[in-house]
């Protein structure tokens, strides 16, 4: 438990920094694209490029239609552990470097996606990152809840199961702490949280941002 407090912690800070520094990444898609192929290379410039495709091509589609873009896009990149990848117990990648590197853990296709569904219009309070128990893995996980309103059952956005359901038909995970840009959620039941904060009580998201800072290659 100690661990995810830690990371509880960790969380918060980073989004709503990143939050305020997600304006940089409306840069011209050209200077993006050419920094990713040359930190991460041809390929990643392709990924990338599809990328801005669905946020600049898909503003006018329902958020349902919305969410199934953008889960099906991540969806297909690799589940890789934090150690693996970056040599390191856990490591929250941007979405640029997870775009990059084309893997990494739960945390990061659960924060590519929040930020992509953010720039396609879909209002924060309709999405939380969600810290649940993965029980057949018997360990925690991150998946991305969508609301369509505050009272409404979330689907569930999640990398171990690519077909949005709603949490009640998620029996395989038990939800712990949820949170977005704005405010902290105690999940005690599927669908439904006692607000226990603002998001700023959780604070490792500092050094997310200042990674995600663009400005670098402008």
């Amino acid at each position: 438990m100690k661990r995810l407090a830690g990371k509880l912690i960790t969380a918060s800070f980073i989004i709503l920094t990143l939050i305020s520094v997600w304006a940089a990444e409306q840069l011209n898609t050209a200077k993006l694209i050419q920094h990713v192929v040359q930190k991460y290379g041809e390929d990643a410039g392709k990924r990338a490029n599809a990328w801005r495709n669905i946020v600049e091509n898909n503003q006018h589609l329902s958020d349902k239609d919305k969410l199934k873009k953008v889960n099906l896009f991540f969806n297909l990149f690799d589940f890789v552990d934090d150690q693996i990848m970056w040599k390191q117990e856990d490591y929250w990648a941007t979405p640029l470097e997870f775009i990059g590197r084309k893997g990494g853990d739960c945390e990061d296709f659960t924060i590519a996606k929040y930020f992509t569904l953010l720039e396609l219009g879909v209002p924060i309070d309709k999405l939380r990152l969600t810290y649940v128990k993965a029980v057949r893995l018997n360990q925690f996980h991150m998946v991305l809840a969508y609301y369509e309103t505050p009272k409404s059952m979330p689907l569930i956005l999640d990398n171990l199961d690519g077909e949005i359901k709603p949490a009640i038909k998620r029996r395989d995970l038990i939800p712990i702490f949820s949170f977005n840009g704005q405010q902290l959620w105690l999940n005690k039941q599927k669908g439904k949280g006692q607000l226990v904060g603002s998001s700023e009580r959780l604070d490792h998201w500092d050094n997310l941002s200042k990674r995600y800072q663009l400005t670098e290659f402008k």
